[in-house]
This record gives structure tokens, C-alpha cells and sequence, in this order.
């Protein structure tokens, strides 16, 4: 893509749901759609964003949680940071959740070290009472750190800045190491290269006689130790909170009460958009399919043939008064349950509690929130299976 732009190329990664493509759109004045649920971005987006007189060639990755994710799309997002293309990035990261970001942070930095932290949601952050040492966090990985409230327009001169100072400097010092079991890293030494090219390799070869599985979770499981250490030096969060946030981990994680309080929730959820959905369904059938006199006479009066009239009132609009009749109501159920159980926190614990079930059909746990819906929509489904067909 340089050949062909001849433009400096700048990653945007991040985990989903974090707010990139918030900031996509406004360092590029883009109008990529933005949406509050993980797996949004599904393939590279391109804009142009300026750094003085310099045009840069902007690229919104699709969300992974780690560079050892496994999902169609997330490999999009690691073989794109991984082959070179980009001369920097922009890591965004949710500020109200630092400690989960730093772990595809850090191993970013292995394969990237021209990044640029965008501490993205600070406003949420200050709402929740959490403090973050900006300084601090810097020091610790090496790399700019900016603050940012995209959705306000709040960093983003900043943001820009710190970006053309390092594609300006093109040099990176050191940045923040993840210390891996001696296994791995008596490996990588052997192997050679940067961290991330060996690791890359060893992927393919794993040491030790492990398992391809067994290296992913020792390097991931060293990365969020890494990330759990920066985290403790640099953020501070109300010790309620994370006695409560503790506390509900206990109830809702549990062996026992975690599978039957998941399955009433979700039950609760599905009963409140099928039922909820009846009343505005009923009222929207009777309302809209009763225009369908009206319309037939309005054609008629126009001097169509009766064929094209029938097609067009009894046919389109019957259709597509049945459609949105039967799907709308729904719908605006839904998603703002959906939204509330996302910004709660819930869903990823859903995904994780299922995710070692959803492993050995060779699918993931986030997928079991979309095979949820399957009595309502049987779309979701297929498009799952032939997420997991591919991965096979």
C-alpha cells in the first residue's frame, strides 16, 4: 500500500469495543459506522489523516483482545501488525479497563515498537473515579502516552502530535518487555531476531514438546501478568468497586450458581423481547398493512395496470409492512438489553464461562451469545458456523 500511496501507513489497534473507530473517524473525518458491540470492525478500514502538511494513510484493524487470537477477523488485525506494512501505531486502549488492554498493548510493542498509546473513554474513567498515572504508564512501556475522549474531540491534537513525533524520529528506545516461562524465552534467544519474529516462529514449533494451545496460554498468561504489574504501579481504582466487582465475580463466575444464573438472565432477556415485542408488533401490523387499501387506489388512480398495482401493494409494501412489523419491535428491545449487559460487564463473562465448551466444537465463547438468539433469528447462526468451519 506504500508503493501505491507513497504515504507513512499507521496502524489503529485495539481490543473491540474500546472506541477506534470513534477515533478513526475523527482523525480522518470518516463516516465509518460505529457500534457498541465486540467484532464491529470486521475488515481494514482506510482514511487519510493529516500530520501538518503530510498526508498519513490511516488504518482501523479489527478489535482482538491478543495477538494469539484465533477468529477470522482478529487475524486480520495480527497478520497486518505483524508483516511489516505500518511504520507506527496507535494502541487504543479503554481507560476504564487498562489492565485487559496492556496485554495486546505489550504484545504489540514486541512486534511494533513505533506506537502511541491513546488512552481512549478518560471521561468515563473520571466518572468512575479511576486515576491513571499517565507518567507513570509511560515510563513503564516505553512509548507516548495521550489521553484522549474521541467522542468529545478531547486529545486528539495531542494525539496527532505524539503520532508525526515518532513516524518524525522513526526510532524507538526500549520499551516494555514481557517476561516469559524459561522455557520460552531459552527459545526465543536460540531463534533470534525480534521478539516478535521469533515468537511467530516458535508458534509454528513450539519448545519444550509443547502443544500449539499450551504456548499460546504461557504467552498470554505472561503478558497479563506483565500488564497486571503496570497496572498496579500506574492505575488507581476505589477500593469499593473492586470489592464489589470482586464480590459479583464470586456469584456470577461460580462453579455452582455461574450456568443457572446465566441461563435465567438469558431467559429473562429472551422472554422480555418475544413477549414485550407482541403489543408494538400487533400495533404496527394492523396500522401498517391497513395502508395497503389506501395504496392500491393511489396506484390505481395514477393509471397502472392492475398486475403492477397488485405487485407493488399487495406484494412490496404487504412485505414490507410484515417485516418491519415483525423485526422492529424486537429489535429495539433487544439491543438496549444487549448494550446494558455489555456495558455491565456480563457478556464477556458469558463468553468465558462457555468458552471451554465452545473450544472443542472448534468455536469460541463468544459465539454462544449469538447461538442465544437462535429461536428469534436464525441468521446469527450460520454466520457463526462458517466462522468456525473456517477456522477449521
Amino acid at each position: 500500500m506504500r508503493q501505491r500511496t507513497g504515504a507513512p501507513v499507521v496502524a489503529l489497534a485495539g481490543n473491540p469495543n474500546v472506541g477506534k473507530s470513534t477515533v478513526f473517524n475523527a482523525l480522518t473525518g470518516s463516516r465509518q459506522h460505529t457500534g457498541n458491540w465486540s467484532g464491529k470492525t470486521v475488515a481494514n478500514a482506510y482514511g487519510v489523516m493529516r500530520c501538518g502538511d503530510t498526508g498519513l494513510t490511516l488504518v482501523d484493524l479489527p478489535g482482538t483482545y491478543s495477538l494469539r487470537a484465533r477468529s477470522s477477523e482478529e487475524r486480520v488485525a495480527r497478520d497486518f501488525l505483524a508483516s511489516g506494512d505500518a511504520d507506527a501505531a496507535i494502541l487504543v486502549a479503554d481507560a476504564t479497563c487498562l489492565e485487559r488492554n496492556l496485554i495486546l498493548v505489550l504484545q504489540v510493542l514486541e512486534v511494533m515498537p513505533n506506537a502511541v498509546l491513546c488512552l481512549n473513554l478518560m471521561d468515563e474513567a473520571r466518572k468512575k473515579r479511576i486515576r491513571i498515572n499517565t507518567e507513570a504508564l509511560q515510563r513503564e512501556l516505553g512509548i507516548p502516552v495521550v489521553p484522549c475522549a474521541a467522542r468529545r474531540g478531547r486529545g486528539l491534537p495531542q494525539l496527532t502530535q505524539a503520532v508525526c513525533c515518532v513516524l518524525e524520529n522513526d526510532s524507538s528506545g526500549p520499551v516494555a518487555a514481557i517476561r516469559y516461562p524459561d522455557v520460552i524465552e531459552n527459545a526465543l534467544q536460540r531463534v533470534g531476531g525480534t521478539r516478535g519474529e521469533a515468537l511467530a516462529t516458535l508458534a509454528l514449533h513450539p519448545p519444550g514438546g509443547l502443544t500449539g494451545q499450551q504456548f499460546d496460554d504461557m504467552v498470554t498468561a505472561a503478558a497479563a501478568l506483565r500488564a497486571e504489574e503496570i497496572a498496579l504501579t500506574c492505575v488507581q481504582v476505589p477500593e469499593a468497586a473492586c470489592a464489589r466487582d470482586r464480590q459479583l465475580d464470586r456469584i456470577l463466575m461460580s462453579r455452582r450458581l455461574g450456568i443457572p444464573l446465566m441461563l435465567l438472565l438469558l431467559a429473562l432477556v429472551f422472554y422480555i423481547t418475544l413477549f414485550g415485542a407482541n403489543v408494538p408488533s400487533e400495533w404496527l401490523g394492523t396500522h401498517l398493512l391497513g395502508l395497503t387499501a389506501p395504496i392500491a387506489a393511489g396506484l390505481s388512480a395514477l393509471g397502472l395496470p392492475p398486475f403492477v398495482v397488485s405487485m407493488l401493494a399487495d406484494g412490496v409494501w404487504r412485505v414490507l409492512a410484515t417485516v418491519v412489523s415483525v423485526m422492529l419491535p424486537p429489535m429495539a428491545i433487544f439491543f438496549p438489553l444487549f448494550t446494558l449487559l455489555e456495558d455491565a460487564g456480563y457478556l464477556p463473562r458469558v463468553a468465558f464461562q462457555l468458552d471451554h465448551a465452545f473450544q472443542r466444537a472448534h468455536a469460541c465463547g463468544k459465539q454462544s451469545l449469538s447461538m442465544c438468539l437462535w429461536k428469534k433469528c436464525m441468521r446469527p447462526q450460520p454466520l457463526d458456523r462458517r466462522g468456525a468451519i473456517a477456522y477449521i
